[in-house]
């Protein structure tokens, strides 16, 4: 940490932050970690993503320029190292909608509309080339994280029927999604008009989806109970304005299915390879989400190789994970 605490004073030296108080706020899932650097009511953050622990800054300044061009709100750039693996960005603020929830929560409809505005807006932007794609191989293959980490056990089955269902009812990958599209990476930012009114966050993973894939992000919130009315108004509004064909919502729900599948293995993997069994506590109700998607009467083969392979999150079984 010495190193990275000198090369952090390097990056800012000269320059009109590099006498500003340094506060660490809470990290994400990766490696990164950040600070806000504050003077007065002026504030900045810095992002630590160190190269030598597998990170890149690259994708989040591209995709931060490619947002901020089409009038949405992402962090501007202020200073960038990339040798270093050091970025210093515009601080959007820290009232993240699950935060701004806790107070007025009746405001739910409006800031959920307003994010689903900006999916809206990204459905029109030219991805750029060189993003991944989620084909349905893919999303297959990202279910595989489940067997060494979550279920302990072969995968084959669940990931050919994943990959069928995603073939079937949602096969095409033409939509630039953010990917962590969620209540605590959206910043509610209420003296701002339009699009403006949300700042976008952790959107360096952001690659090409089948359209709908960040609205599942920010509906089957890990994190996050959405009131089910809410969700599934917001659903309504997407689909009458969105590009998708229908149905959309057994399309929503495939996703859905794929993307929690995959988090029960990445949360099984932070809470016993990497020591932070915080994310236990998230699981049942990513379990839950997953439940709620395959009631789809459509997703039925789905919802039997799932229950055929997947254990539910029980206590006891998660006291297991961790052993």
């Amino acid at each position: 940490m010495a190193d990275r605490t000198t090369a952090i004073n390097d990056f800012l030296a000269g320059s009109p932050w590099e006498n500003w108080t340094q506060t660490p706020l809470a990290g994400d899932a990766s490696a990164r970690r950040y600070l806000r650097l504050s003077s007065g009511l002026q504030s900045a953050i810095l992002m630590d993503a160190s190269p030598e622990n597998g990170e890149d800054t690259g994708p989040f300044v591209a995709i931060a320029k490619l947002l901020t061009q089409n009038g949405l709100a992402a962090p501007n750039i202020l200073l960038h190292d990339p040798q270093h693996g050091l970025l210093l960005l515009g601080d959007l603020g820290n009232a993240h909608f699950a935060r701004w929830l806790h107070r007025p929560p009746s405001d739910e409809t409006a800031l959920y509309q307003a994010a689903a505005d900006v999916l809206l807006k990204l459905e029109q932007l030219e991805a750029p080339e060189h993003l991944k794609r989620l084909t349905p191989a893919i999303g297959a293959e990202m279910v595989n994280i489940l067997g060494p980490y979550y279920s302990r056990g072969s995968t084959t089955d669940l990931c050919g029927a994943v990959k069928n269902a995603l073939a079937q009812f949602t096969p095409d990958a033409n939509t630039l999604a953010l990917r962590d599209f969620h209540a605590e990476n959206l910043i509610w930012r209420a003296a701002k008009k339009g699009n403006d009114r949300v700042g976008l966050l952790d959107f360096q993973d952001a690659f090409v989806a089948p359209g709908g894939y960040d609205l599942v992000s920010l509906l089957r919130d890990a994190r996050r109970d959405v009131s089910p009315q809410v969700a599934d108004d917001l659903i309504s509004y997407f689909a009458e304005r969105s590009r998708m064909k229908n149905p959309v919502r057994t399309s929503l729900a495939c996703l859905g299915v794929q993307r929690n599948l995959r988090i029960l293995g990445v949360f099984a993997r932070l809470a016993g390879e990497l020591g932070k069994p915080r994310y236990l506590d998230f699981m049942p109700r990513v379990w839950g989400h997953i439940l709620t998607d395959l009631q789809d009467p459509a997703l039925r083969n789905l919802r039997e190789a799932v229950l055929d392979t997947v254990p539910a999150p029980t206590p006891v079984y998660l006291a297991g994970l961790t052993v």
